[in-house]
Formats: structure tokens, C-alpha cells, sequence
């Protein structure tokens, strides 16, 4: 759990892995901020595909590839693409790149830390670009979109559950270790068990152990006590910015892509607000949807600074709104209740402290 923000400086990567369209990579190739090539792309499989009572249909193969329509709905503005049977194959948020696709239903569980089960058939993926009104009829979404519908190429979601503990390690042909159990820091000297056991500061490039060089030219370089580890908003930017290829900002700066820290993600980064930042908790969750930022206020010592940023997951098997985050209680990436259950409806410590959410 992240109990303080402090400012360090840090910057994006600049890796790229191929993608499976050339219009996809095109227009991908036009993004500056990557300066480094990415991996390659890797040979790792979707999360195993299991049926869990409970789990909302799928829509079929026809549906799949019959004929679509294109439903605008408001709050906020979007389409929800549509087989002929109603069925929804897709919600695209109008100013975001985060797409969610209807595809085979998968279970994610974490027995060590909680019972609950996320069976969701939501895939969780990056757009090209910003989804605008009528751009389903723009030759890059057609593309994009038969590339993707149906996919089991591993997506946002299951990028987030490579981090959790225990998760087996992933290397690139370099040998470069770009997955894999993650810390959420190294030990603090100065902590106790009532708080800071770990510190923060730890972004994506500690926990791969390699510089990088941003558009500016400035070199971030790792410390070699962060490697493997990664804290709240360095989670994000790892699941985000280094596997799903969003653009990252090297602090808390307002621009094109994730600030470095919980509170510059919040209130600089692009996106649509999904849960207004207001201060207060949010009245209601329903707006949300899987692989939305869900931000937090935890800390009273940061006073209205948000401290914690975590990726919604969607429903668990239970019905509740959960959500996954790196937290130092549980010392790396968990959507399990070590330190506070990981769910947004309730009175709990997570949920008492929500105060925003943000579509990327």
C-alpha cells in the first residue's frame, strides 16, 4: 500500500515489441516518446480459461463476426458495439484509448491473500488512439478491431496478474526478465510494522534493472536495491506504460501520458474522468468499468494528495467491485485483502478511502 508520495524523478520507456497489424504498428511507429525498441513479441499464453458459476455469457463465434451496430449511449458518452442477437461486443469511451472487448471468459484467482475469484469475459485494450464518435467507421478501427475481437492475446488484465506473488518469471529473447513476482520495495530502515516496512519510489525500470532515455534525453537509471520491485503508481506504469505501450511521463508533469506518481495520474494525466475527483468519496461505483484507475486518499499525512492508484478488475465472484493494486502489506501487486479488503463498496480501509476513478 502506498502510505506517502514523494517525488523522484523517473521517466517513460522507450521499448516497442512488434504488434500484429501493420496499420496497428503504423500508427503506434508515429509515437515519439518510445526511444528504445521494445521485446519482441512474446510467446506467453492468455490466463487459463475457466467456467466458474456465476460468469455472464459470451458472445458466440456468429456473433463475433455477423453483423454489428453501433449503440451511443451518455455518462460518459460512448459507443457499445453490438452483435445482431444485443449482445455487447465492445464499449469504447469517447476520449480514451481503453477499450473493453467481449471475448472468452477467464478466472483470475489469489488464494494466499483472498477467497474470491474475478471470472469476467472483459479484455482489457488499448485503442491506437482516442475514441471519438463515428470512428467506427475509420479504416484504423476496422483493422484494430478484427485483430482483436475474440483475441486471447494477453491483454491489460492479464498483464496485471503477471506481478502477483508467486507469478512465474517471463523473459524477452535478450533474457531480459519482464514479468514475474514483484516487490512492492526494499526493506525501509527507518519503518516499523505500523507503517512504511517499505519504501516506495520503485517504478518500472527498477524492477526490469535497466535505463532508460526519455524524449528530453535525460537517462533514468534503476537502483540496483529496487530491482523487482515496483510501487502503486510504478505498478500501473509497468501494466500500462512498458507491457500495454501507453506513453509515460518521467514526473508529475501534465502531457501526453502517466504521470509518475498516484495524485499526477488523478489529476495531469489524459483520459475521462469516470468517478470526479470531489474530495469525498464517490456516491456510486457503477460507472466503472475493467481496467479503469481507481485512486485513493489513505494517508493522512499527505492530507488531500491521493497516496494509492489501483486497476479495476471488475465483480468478483461474490458480486463485489475489486480491484488490484501494489501494496507494501502484502509486499508486490494484489487484488487479495492483506492490509485492507481490495474492494470498493463497503466500509472498509480501501473502500472509505476512494476518491476518483479515470478512464486512459
Amino acid at each position: 500500500m502506498s502510505r506517502k508520495t514523494k517525488d523522484r524523478k523517473k521517466q517513460g520507456p522507450s521499448r516497442r515489441r512488434a504488434v500484429h497489424t501493420l496499420v496497428v504498428l503504423g500508427l503506434l511507429g508515429a509515437s515519439a516518446y518510445l526511444t528504445v525498441e521494445l521485446r519482441d513479441k512474446q510467446p506467453d499464453a492468455a490466463p487459463p480459461v475457466r467456467s466458474v458459476g456465476g460468469s455472464a455469457p459470451t458472445a458466440g463465434a456468429k456473433a463475433m463476426t455477423g453483423e454489428r451496430r453501433y449503440e451511443r449511449l451518455a455518462s460518459p458518452a460512448r459507443t457499445v458495439v453490438r452483435a445482431a442477437d444485443g449482445s455487447v461486443l465492445a464499449t469504447l469511451t469517447d476520449g480514451a484509448r481503453t477499450a473493453v472487448l467481449t471475448g472468452p471468459s477467464r478466472t483470475f484467482t489469489e488464494p494466499k491473500y483472498t477467497s474470491a475469484k474475478v471470472t469476467t469475459d472483459s479484455w482489457v485494450r488499448l485503442l491506437p488512439q482516442a475514441w471519438k464518435e463515428g470512428s467506427e467507421k475509420a479504416a484504423w478501427f476496422t483493422e484494430w478491431f478484427g485483430a482483436y475481437l475474440g483475441s486471447k492475446e494477453p491483454d491489460v488484465l492479464a498483464f496485471s496478474m503477471d506481478y502477483l506473488e508467486g507469478a512465474p518469471q517471463k523473459k524477452d529473447v535478450r533474457g531480459l526478465a519482464y514479468a514475474g513476482d514483484a516487490q512492492f520495495g526494499p526493506v525501509n530502515p527507518k519503518g516499523s510494522e505500523a507503517g512504511d516496512m517499505r519504501l516506495e519510489q520503485s517504478d518500472f525500470y527498477d524492477y526490469l534493472g535497466i535505463p532508460y532515455t526519455f524524449r528530453d534525453g535525460t537517462v533514468e537509471r534503476p537502483e540496483a536495491q529496487r530491482l523487482r520491485s515496483m510501487d502503486c503508481s510504478g505498478f500501473v506504469r509497468t501494466v500500462f506504460g512498458y507491457r500495454a505501450r501507453y506513453p509515460l511521463m518521467g514526473k508529475d508533469v501534465k502531457g501526453d501520458g502517466l504521470p509518475r506518481t498516484a495524485d499526477g495520474m488523478a489529476r495531469l494525466s489524459p483520459g475521462v474522468p469516470v468517478l470526479e475527483l470531489t474530495g469525498k468519496r464517490p456516491e456510486a461505483t457503477d460507472r466503472l468499468q475493467p481496467g479503469d484507475l481507481v485512486f485513493f486518499e489513505i494517508d493522512k499525512r499527505t492530507g488531500e494528495r491521493l497516496d494509492h492508484v489501483g486497476i479495476y478488475l471488475g465483480l468478483d465472484t461474490d458480486g463485489k467491485p475489486r480491484f488490484i493494486s501494489s501494496r507494501e502489506e502484502a509486499n508486490g501487486p494484489t487484488f487479495g485483502d492483506k492490509g485492507g479488503t481490495a474492494r470498493l463498496d463497503g466500509n472498509g480501509f480501501y473502500a472509505a478511502g476512494l476518491r476518483s476513478a479515470k478512464r486512459l
